[in-house]
């Protein structure tokens, strides 16, 4: 039997059918051909390139595999984007960036041939059953990108001040990091409107998607989401897939991706101290109080985050030499018709879980510390 025959009689066997004996028996076929393993990955990176062509990239592959599957499906799927990377044309610089920061795709040694067999079976299970996601570039086929200009030295500036916000123990030195780092954002965005509107080519909105990880994705979702409107986007949630899609302009969307990120690592390092002091009192409602500590920090980081965005925002207009509110406005407009024409119909959900008080008091006291306003935390 040809190499190519028994890939094909193990895809009929296994892909097709959800059962656990139709998994072994093609695991079996192709343990018995150590010849069909070439044709198997040949296979391999003609799922990663359907993906691609049905709006997934990178970092959404690597997401989904991780949350349904295991480590060694992850290893396989990375090993899989690589080798698929040198026949894909450029799709820009944040799918470079994605394919920079794969997991390591060197397999382990292996102990037998089914196991591994029946691993990557699972995963091509998984990359067939993929559904189609919206393209996140306008006028362009799912998966596709555009080439961006390199990092400007602004965000370089605010990575760095947020990355020392982080690792620093006193909250009061992580206030000073984070609000300089948001100062920055607000005039960067006013940069780039300004730049934008006067530009022969106006730039359009694009999208991006970021990772929204359980354990308490509801209150994570409404962080990004309060972080995304504070910095003129607009976000929705797929919970079923683990991310929420983040419309807006190229300079605004990097900003959302490193406030959202610093914040959540801010939360959690709060989070955990004051459930160890919670704990120390003789309380043991965990779980309660964590989702109610992160939604107290979304909803006032999320009331924070819009005041100093609008303040910062205001003290850029009033130095400048033109209105900036049309500009502004102009492209508000641009953003929510982007945006319904990604997701015609959307629907709202209610946060659950929210009912532990100590947890929502800490999360608000966390989220006063983690400030990137100019201005003093309200008493």
């Amino acid at each position: 039997m040809s190499t190519s025959r028994t890939v094909d009689r193990a895809f009929e066997t296994a892909l097709y059918d959800t059962a656990d004996d139709a998994l072994d028996t093609a695991a079996s076929l192709l343990a018995a051909d150590p010849a069909a393993d070439a044709e198997l990955a040949a296979r391999g990176a003609e799922f990663v390139a359907a993906a691609w062509r049905r709006g997934w990239q990178p970092a959404d592959l690597v997401r989904v595999v991780r949350r349904e599957l295991g480590p060694e499906h992850v290893r396989s799927v990375a090993a899989l984007i690589r080798a698929q990377a040198p026949h894909d044309r450029p799709r820009g610089p944040r799918w470079a960036a994605q394919l920079d920061a794969l997991p390591d795709g060197a397999a382990p040694p292996r102990t037998d041939r089914f196991s591994h067999a029946g691993a990557v079976l699972e995963l091509y299970r998984l990359l067939l059953r993929l559904p189609a996601l919206e393209p996140l570039v306008a006028g362009e086929k799912a998966g596709g990108g555009r080439e961006g200009r390199p990092e400007s030295r602004a965000l370089a500036r605010i990575r760095a001040l947020l990355a020392k916000a982080e690792a620093t123990g006193y909250p009061q030195e992580a206030e000073a990091l984070s609000a300089k780092a948001q100062e920055l954002m607000a005039r960067h965005s006013v940069d780039e409107a300004l730049l934008s509107a006067h530009a022969p080519s106006p730039d359009a909105p694009g999208a991006c998607r970021i990772g929204v990880d359980p354990p308490y994705e509801q209150a994570k979702a409404v962080l990004l989401d309060a972080v995304a409107d504070a910095n003129h986007c607009r976000a929705v949630w797929n919970e079923p897939l683990g991310f929420s899609t983040v419309v807006g302009f190229e300079a605004d969307l990097e900003a959302v991706e490193l406030l959202y990120t610093s914040l959540l690592v801010q939360a959690e390092a709060a989070m955990t101290k004051a459930e160890a002091a919670q704990r120390a009192g003789g309380r043991g409602r965990t779980k309660t109080f964590r989702q109610s500590f992160l939604a107290a920090y979304a909803h006032r980081a999320g009331t924070r985050l819009r005041a100093a965005a609008q303040a910062a925002t205001a003290d850029s207009g009033s130095a400048a030499d033109v209105d900036l509110l049309p500009v502004l406005a102009s492209r508000e407009v641009a953003v929510t018709e982007r945006l319904e024409r990604m997701f015609p119909e959307t629907t709202t959900t209610r946060l659950r879980g929210v009912s532990d008080a100590a947890g929502w008091t800490e999360g608000t006291r966390a989220a006063d510390h983690a400030r990137v306003g100019r201005h003093r935390p309200l008493a």
